[in-house]
């Protein structure tokens, strides 16, 4: 018998139905003896060899049954684990609980730490290798072509530390920048995120996939033109030469900011990955693995991340391979899987709803999903600077379809990754049970039972997970030292920096950022499902950038304080639907519908939530009046980028327009060009009108050129 209880609501660890005292009392001395029994068998068994415990079986003699109603708000009379044990003794002797089968199933031997290990030191090497080898190589080849009096301009061109550490002297190839943006898209948010997301819920998020082909031809034909054509080493050097140094200075800080709420996001999901196969603390992976990524993305620039964003993606698409192939094989093949996800309800398309509070509307998904997507791999920082590391747009565009293209495959699997888990656990819900002690660890746990008995798997996938974080990370870091350093510091200092100091200060902002996220990964540890939570965070800064940049290129009638005024607004708005939403979550006020689970057939004791049948229904989201805060999270970015548009027309009404001839048509995107210039241009030749504008021209751009001229 199943239920509709929501996984993200429940507790684990929380108290099983009360029973009478003397029931307890005649089984506290069988279940303490049963404990120690297994136990020892447990930890016999685990040191001598890796079976039995992660075979697609669970290790018990015996079944215990647990039913509960859906259709009741309180909880039914229902058999605690210690009841279960009382017509025979000698089963209940040899039945595991929840504890003792959680840490048999964390059991990360020595091939699979040697898997792991190799991954984080060829990510080290190749980091050390671009940082010093191959730059020492690169400077001797230069000596070797100096002639007299030249050989100091060829040795030490001002600006190449910053264009070598940023954007690889854009001169980067197609094949591994596409590879790179892949590893990037997918991080460890999304690969477990999206996983858990369909275990829970369905495939309803598989649905945000369309969306990918609608965004990545907005990103070509709209913004990635303007910026390739610019050769930009920071997008909002855009904003000051079609706004000016205000608004610059604004959308880098929204950069900042998101940044510094989504890495430790990103830190912490891998992080949970290892602490459920093999037991060691989160607070003690952290710190080495941020090392790592810090290490070698300080060191190596854009060429290091960009390579060892390669071979991590490589890791990490092996790994999900060998989990689905086995996987499949094991359950019986691929009519199984769909059976099961079938039979729970599992297999379903968006909700057909115009209410904007359904998690998982047509609508949200496809509009708020599609600008959702858009922000992500049209004017995000990260992605941008990786397509300026290519020579040319044809290039560019090569690597754009070759990227979206690999996401879609790898996020297909990501979605039948969490078909099979739940195909696995459809009759013992692990979230329920407890032995997956966060929503987040389903999809580890389904690897150890899946391929554990395999010495090096579960360290090949831990290693895909983290290769999946580690990218987008170093991708992160690496985009923040270009943001600081040319937003921030070149503009107002009076020379350019050397050399020495360019590098100094790239590097220096790496080693702070990456710090700071580390030590903000406790707080992500309270705030649940972490694809909803990285989804949330992007939107209250990206949302408004989207906004602004569409702006930008779109509308040349509007001014600078217009903009900032439209900007300010939705900014503050989205900031307040997004805070109050994760508030009303974290205190229970706010909770979702997920699909029906089952733990009528587990296998093993466990104590069950005391609020199991309580949180059957939403019942929070029954109220009559509904709150802005409680609209889906798909939402959140068009809320953000739509109300800076709006708000920005409006405030036209109030500042006025500009004449659109005042703005460089460079920085309006090609697809509107014509339709804003083109008239005016006709006017001219009919009138012979000669009409003098001054375009909008970065204040420190010039002199950059300038001294890199001289």
């Amino acid at each position: 018998m199943s239920t509709t209880a929501d996984p993200v609501a429940l507790g684990v660890g929380a108290n099983s139905p009360p029973v009478e005292d003397s029931v307890v009392a005649k089984t506290t001395t069988t279940v303490a003896n049963a404990i120690a029994k297994t136990v020892a068998v447990i930890s016999s068994a685990v040191s001598a060899s890796t079976t039995g415990a992660t075979s697609s079986s669970t290790p018990t003699t015996s079944t215990s049954t647990t039913t509960f109603s859906s259709t009741t708000t309180t909880p039914t009379p229902t058999p605690t684990p210690s009841q279960s044990l009382s017509p025979a003794l000698e089963d209940a002797e040899q039945k595991l609980s929840v504890k003792d089968l959680s840490q048999a199933l964390q059991h990360f031997g020595i091939v699979d730490y040697l898997v792991f290990i190799a991954m984080l030191a060829v990510c080290a090497v190749i980091g050390f290798y671009f940082g010093f080898i191959e730059k020492k190589q690169k400077k001797q080849k230069k000596l070797s072509q100096k002639d007299g009096g030249g050989a100091a301009g060829v040795e030490e061109r001002r600006g190449s530390e910053a264009l070598d550490y940023l954007v690889g002297g854009r001169q980067m190839k197609v094949f591994p920048v596409a590879l790179s943006l892949v590893a990037s898209f997918v991080s460890g948010i999304s690969l477990l995120g999206t996983s858990t997301e369909i275990y829970v819920y369905g495939t309803q998020y598989a649905f945000i996939l369309v969306t990918l082909a609608i965004s990545g031809a907005i990103s070509w034909y709209i913004f990635l033109p303007v910026f390739c054509n610019l050769q930009l080493t920071s997008t909002y050097e855009y904003f000051e030469r079609r706004f000016d140094r205000r608004v610059r200075i604004f959308g880098s800080c929204l950069f900042v900011v998101m940044n510094i709420l989504w890495q430790p996001i990103c830190i912490y999901v891998p992080a949970l990955t290892l602490n459920q196969v093999s037991g060691i603390s989160v607070n003690k992976i952290v710190p080495l693995t941020s090392f790592i990524c810090i290490l070698y993305t300080s060191v190596g620039g854009i060429k290091g991340v960009v390579w060892t964003d390669v071979i991590q993606g490589i890791v990490m698409v092996g790994s999900m391979i060998i989990v689905i192939i086995k996987g499949t094989l094991d359950l019986g093949g691929l009519s199984v899987v769909l059976e099961h996800n079938r039979q729970y309800d599992r297999l379903v398309g968006p909700d057909m709803t115009f209410d904007p509070t359904a998690r998982m509307g047509v609508f949200a998904l496809f509009v708020g999903g599609a600008l959702f997507k858009l922000q992500a791999n049209g004017i995000n920082q990260a992605i941008v600077q990786r397509y300026l590391t290519l020579p040319n747009n044809k290039d560019v565009k090569k690597a754009l379809i070759l990227s979206l293209i690999g996401f879609m495959m790898v996020m297909l699997m990501c979605v039948y990754i969490g078909m099979l888990a739940f195909a696995e656990f459809y009759h013992c819900d692990p979230i329920t049970t407890g032995l997956a002690r966060a929503k987040d660890q389903v999809i580890p746990l389904y690897v150890v039972k899946n391929v554990g008995h395999i010495p090096g798997l579960v360290g090949l996938f831990v290693a895909g997970v983290f290769s999946a974080a580690l990218s987008s990370l170093s991708t992160a870091l690496n985009a923040l030292s270009g943001v600081i350093l040319t937003d921030f510091v070149e503009p107002y200092r009076k020379k350019p920096l050397t050399e020495r100091q360019t590098a100094y200060l790239l590097r220096g902002v790496v080693i702070c950022f990456g710090l700071i996220s580390m030590a903000s990964v406790p707080i992500v540890q309270r705030l649940g499902l972490v694809m909803q939570l990285s989804s949330t965070v992007a939107a209250i800064t990206c949302g408004p950038l989207l906004g602004a940049f569409s702006v930008g290129m779109l509308l040349p009638f509007v001014k600078t304080e217009s903009l900032l005024t439209g900007i300010s607004c939705a900014s503050s708005f989205t900031a307040y639907i997004v805070v109050r939403a994760q508030i009303a979550i974290f205190t229970g006020a706010l909770t979702f519908p997920a699909k029906p689970v089952s733990v009528e057939d587990c296998d093993y004791t466990f104590d069950l939530p005391d609020n199991w049948n309580a949180t059957t229904t939403a019942t929070p989201m029954e109220s009559s009046s509904h709150g802005i805060h409680e609209i889906s999270f798909l939402w959140y970015t068009a809320v953000g980028s739509v109300g800076t548009v709006l708000g920005s027309l409006l405030a036209t009404l109030y500042f006025g327009r500009q004449d659109p001839r005042v703005v460089d048509p460079e920085l309006i995107s090609p697809v509107l060009r014509k339709f804003w210039y083109g008239k005016y241009k006709s006017v001219a030749s009919d009138s012979d009108e000669k009409s003098e504008f001054t375009l909008h021209e970065s204040e420190t751009q010039p002199k950059l050129e300038q001294s890199e001229k001289s």
